[in-house]
């Protein structure tokens, strides 16, 4: 039986039954889930950098908003919150639509 000891969506102990399978779960403790949600969190990121169309590219983008969701519960704030702020940043330093790449800059 393959070992995976990671952080998996929460249907999928209910899809994994369906198809009548055995396999074993259990439930994080806070600490824990943490950690499982960041390190859930890079290998995602990574897929993402890896996504070889457009496609698979939204797919490994909707993963990283999900667990988004789950990173500002963990840190005691609202994915409303994490928006509020993010749009204040964008407005004080604006986005990333320029496109803009810094070289350098002078030091004093």
């Amino acid at each position: 039986m393959p070992i995976y000891n990671k952080l998996v969506r929460d249907a999928i102990p209910e899809i994994i039954e369906k198809t009548g399978k055995d396999f074993s779960i259990r439930t994080l403790e806070e600490d824990e889930y943490k950690t499982e949600v960041k390190k859930k969190l890079g290998e995602e990121l990574e897929e993402y950098k890896e996504a070889a169309t457009n496609e698979e590219a939204v797919e490994e983008l909707a993963d990283i908003l999900e667990l988004l969701h789950a990173a500002v519960k963990i840190h005691g704030s609202s994915i409303e919150e994490l928006e509020q702020i993010r749009q204040a940043k964008a407005e004080k330093r604006g986005g990333f639509d320029k496109r803009i790449f810094l070289i350098e800059v002078e030091d004093d």
